[in-house]
């Protein structure tokens, strides 16, 4: 494509936005900061004091310190709550605890000196019993080394249980978050297998999927799957009466992989300095060089706002896209490790929505 047919296709998208989002976005923002980002904190506050209850102390020590150091997911999903205003409150327990549940388990593997793919998958079973309302829990800690966490996974998974079953069209958008759950589940155990075997897993794996996702590489098939935004979006969806299977593919497909793989790359984009620095995987590490990795976070940007704004009423989408950018861009690592300039750059591809979210999220970072 030609930077003149690119320009012209940025347009049509700003020119259908600004027909559909009107001030949306401003109520959207307003809301979350305001109302309900002191909601997220309270229900952490809550599930802090119910993972100190662990009994072993590894485990103690990775529920507490995944809370701690990994709130601003809670926080980042919550905003998918704020359009369904009948619904928030239900939406952030929901949200809150499955997001929760995610971080332990994934400091479960970061953390505590295991290496059992067997293992990670058995803890992560816990996701889609999470999903699944009425199936028998499992033991969850079979193949792992720390085994009593004073009941901390099962009362999260209850938790998202008594949530779901009052979403009116829970059952229609089933399907999509169990295999949306499945694809973050193959990464998460995969990603943290012995580094030996971990690279041509993951490569294999990604490139296996490949062939519904054919505009994507593998390490971008590999970070959109490691999004819940796709999950939340669907929770969103399931509170509405009388939507159809068609409504939640057309969901998936506006999440996965464009939003969903904008979202990860973002968060490796920022984090490769300590990444490079602790020999850790990151996502962006392979391409080929600099302006190839510029390049394609352009096509993710551009793909997410043409997808988002086919939607009937996209300004809740616009919102997310812009606020990933915000988010991400606002944080001090950027200028810490002198990308600011890269950071503009992808801010602008984005548009004037970006810009001045970015304005509001550096300027929350510095009051709250």
């Amino acid at each position: 494509m030609s930077t003149l047919e690119v320009k012209a296709e940025k347009n049509r998208a700003e020119i259908l936005y600004s027909a559909k989002t009107g001030s949306s976005q401003v109520r959207i923002l307003f809301h979350y900061i305001i109302y309900t980002l002191p909601k997220v904190k309270r229900l952490l506050k809550h599930w802090a004091t119910v993972a100190s209850q662990c009994v072993n102390e590894e485990l103690r020590v990775q529920a507490l310190n995944s809370i701690a150091g990994k709130d601003f997911h809670c926080q980042g999903g919550a905003v998918f709550a704020v359009p369904y205003s009948e619904n928030e409150e239900l939406l952030l327990k929901l949200i809150v605890a499955y997001q929760t549940l995610c971080d332990y388990l994934d400091n479960l593997c970061d953390r505590a000196n295991c290496l059992d793919g067997v293992a990670f998958r058995e803890l992560h079973e816990s996701l889609l019993d999470a999903l699944t309302p009425g199936v028998e829990v499992h033991n969850y800690y079979l193949s792992y080394p720390c085994q009593d966490d004073g009941g901390y996974i099962a009362k999260l998974v209850e938790e998202c249980r008594q949530c779901l079953v009052q979403m009116p069209s829970y059952n229609v958008v089933y399907p999509d978050l169990i295999q949306l759950a499945q694809i973050y589940i193959d990464l998460q155990v995969k990603k943290h297998i012995a580094w030996e075997h971990r690279e041509k897993t993951l490569i294999d794996w990604a490139n296996s999927h490949l062939s519904g996702h054919p505009s994507i590489l593998w390490n971008e098939f590999a970070a959109a799957s490691g999004s819940t935004l796709a999950l939340f979006a669907l929770f969103g969806l399931a509170t509405q009466r009388k939507i159809s299977r068609s409504d939640s593919q057309i969901m998936v497909q506006t999440y996965f992989p464009w939003i969903c793989g904008l979202h990860i790359l973002l968060d490796y984009f920022i984090d490769q300095e300590e990444d490079r620095a602790g020999g850790d995987l990151n996502f962006t590490f392979y391409y080929s060089n600099q302006e190839e990795m510029m390049n394609r976070l352009k096509i993710f940007i551009r793909e997410a706002h043409t997808r988002a704004s086919q939607l009937p009423h996209p300004g809740f989408e616009k919102t997310v896209i812009e606020g990933l950018l915000a988010m991400y861009f606002s944080d001090k690592k950027v200028k810490k490790q002198g990308i600011h300039k890269m950071a503009r750059e992808l801010i602008n591809e984005s548009g004037l929505g970006a810009r001045n979210t970015y304005h509001i999220c550096a300027l929350v970072r510095k009051i709250i």
